[in-house]
């Protein structure tokens, strides 16, 4: 009985497997949406100021870090909770793939979170007549919580792999140099 729910709930892991695929569609909806915000950038090129031209430059790049969070979920989600990825020594391999472990995906996800907050802060900064300022600051709030839960995450691994290390040398202390080992 123990075993049979335990291939069952072994198995239940490529439940994930649909969501993950539907991540990837959403990777086509924000390529489409990055498609259509570059169209709309290229027709307004001859009559583009310095300050709309950044603007425009920052729409895509947000776009991109969208992109960039979203394969990571999906690359290191599935490879992380459904099965490893089979693409043998694939020349495209990103070199981070297989690497990234569920602490380095929280960490790699607020990362991203932050730095879009950033790229939206960036542009209301760059056209502050049109925002009220009780949304100004609302928006700088949100995202210092957003920088201020990335470090604390940080330290929350760094305290917890600390402690492992801590644990494993005084169980295995180190040996020192010339010193017997063997009593």
């Amino acid at each position: 009985m123990e075993r049979a729910i335990e291939r069952v709930l072994f198995a239940s892991r490529w439940l994930m497997a649909p969501m993950y695929l539907g991540l990837v569609a959403v990777l086509a909806i924000l390529l489409w949406a990055f498609a259509l915000e570059l169209y709309h950038f290229a027709l307004e090129v001859p009559r583009l100021d310095v300050d709309h031209a950044v603007m425009g430059a920052l729409s895509l790049i947000d776009l991109s870090l969208a992109a960039n969070l979203l394969l990571i979920v999906i690359f290191s989600g599935y490879e992380n909770f459904v099965s490893r990825m089979d693409t043998g020594d694939h020349e495209d391999r990103p070199d981070w793939q297989g690497e990234v472990d569920f602490s380095t995906l929280k960490l790699k996800l607020v990362a991203s979170i932050v730095a879009i907050s950033g790229i939206h802060l960036l542009k209301v900064f760059m056209d502050l007549d049109k925002y009220p300022q009780e949304k100004i600051i609302w928006m700088v709030v949100i995202h210092l919580v957003f920088v201020i839960s990335g470090v604390l995450l940080a330290a929350m691994d760094w305290i917890t792999n600390h402690a492992k290390t801590l644990k494993k040398n005084a169980k295995y202390p180190p040996v020192k140099k010339g010193e017997d080992t063997a009593h």
